[in-house]
């Protein structure tokens, strides 16, 4: 089936030219890196996570948000998200693709991933992190390509697959559990110490997930590619507002338990980010638009004038996705380091050379969505360009 893959208009190839060019690039800012080292980017000792951890979190929540088509498919036989399953487990393909390639450049040196599996820690989270994410990508490609098969031979799909994706719910849970373990396990920063942090990260995965995928499947409908289906979008439009409102939730728990309670340290991130503290305050904006994204995109949708009109729907689709991109891709990570433990302030500016590699990891993982997806078309709706 992956010849599908090699048909395509000019309109296709173009778009094909264009993603290997950005990636082109970004793997030359990856030379540099390589070369220099991780001395070249805007991190430092008191901040060691910077934009590339933050994209490998936000890109876990994105993958595991695909089981919100497995689950009531598989689980409740809901038949109207059946044409459009295979390409939430194709976009969790990509993601996940993402994510280890976010881990290996913020790894400096490539080689250093073998240390997880030559010196293996059983108790240490980074390896349970790698066992979910490499075993998530394993059943997704290993399912949704078998599936997608049997549709293409015009047979049931086989037997064993159905247990695999079954496992495969459990494990979309598991990823984000796992990331999110990464940091309410350390202790030392107290905005991260939170028994809140597991829930939260997957409402907005529950979320983020389906909010890119209905998205993208809009922009295909327009392209006459492929229609998800009236039903299909409405219902996958509930779970993204139902996801979204529990996210706005959480996060307003956290404010209460900060100011409420009167904790330092938990109050002294919030401010930052929401305030600035002392003159510092590059995280201000962007977290106030990402608020103000999230709870407009919501009320909007709650509306069903706006929820039945394709454009307006798509409009707060793109305001909770980038809200959800900016609070936990950007926010939540970087806020995390501020203060240090020793109450200081070091703020994180990316450095060229991050942003370069960073644009080139998404180019690769559009890169990998566009081929999956060009051959589900093709097989699953019938399509040509």
């Amino acid at each position: 089936m992956l010849e599908k893959a090699l048909e395509g208009s000019n309109k296709y190839w173009a778009w094909i030219l264009f993603l290997l060019g950005v990636i082109g690039i970004g793997a030359l800012f990856y030379v540099r890196q390589y070369h220099y080292g991780l001395g070249i980017t805007g991190m430092s000792r008191d901040v060691s996570w910077g934009v590339y951890i933050g994209q490998f979190t936000f890109m876990v929540g994105v993958a595991a948000g695909g089981v919100m088509l497995a689950l009531p498919l598989y689980l409740h036989n809901y038949k109207v998200f059946g044409k459009i399953a295979v390409l939430g487990e194709f976009m969790a393909i990509a993601a996940v693709g993402m994510c280890l390639m976010f881990i290996t450049v913020d790894l400096g040196q490539p080689m250093r991933i073998m240390n997880v599996l030559i010196h293996s820690t059983p108790h240490s989270m980074l390896f349970w992190d790698m066992i979910v994410l490499n075993g998530y990508l394993f059943l997704n490609v290993v399912c949704g390509w078998a599936i997608l098969h049997a549709v293409y031979k015009d047979v049931p799909p086989p037997k064993w697959a159905r247990p695999l994706v079954i496992l495969s719910i459990p494990w979309a849970f598991s990823i984000h559990t796992v990331t999110a373990f990464l940091y309410c396990g350390l202790p030392g920063r107290h905005f991260w110490l939170s028994a809140i942090i597991a829930p939260r990260f997957l409402a907005s995965a529950f979320a983020a997930g389906p909010a890119l995928l209905l998205l993208i499947a809009l922009l295909m409908k327009r392209m006459k590619l492929m229609d998800p289906g009236k039903e299909a979008v409405q219902k996958l439009t509930t779970i993204i507002i139902y996801a979204a409102i529990a996210n706005l939730f959480f996060i307003g728990l956290e404010f209460f338990t900060a100011f409420y309670s009167n904790v330092p340290e938990h109050m002294a991130t919030l401010d930052y980010l929401f305030w600035g503290v002392n003159g510092f305050h590059n995280l201000v904006i962007p977290m106030r638009v990402s608020l103000l994204f999230s709870i407009v995109g919501v009320i909007a949708l709650l509306f069903k004038k706006i929820r039945f009109h394709e454009g307006w729907l798509s409009l707060c689709l793109a305001l909770i996705f980038i809200s959800l991109y900016i609070d936990k891709g950007v926010g939540f990570v970087l806020g995390g380091f501020v203060p240090n433990p020793f109450e200081r302030i070091t703020e994180y500016h990316p450095s060229v050379t991050e942003i370069g590699i960073t644009i080139g990891v998404w180019a690769a993982g559009a890169l990998i969505l566009t081929v999956l997806y060009r051959v589900a078309i093709k097989v699953e709706f019938k399509k040509d360009d």
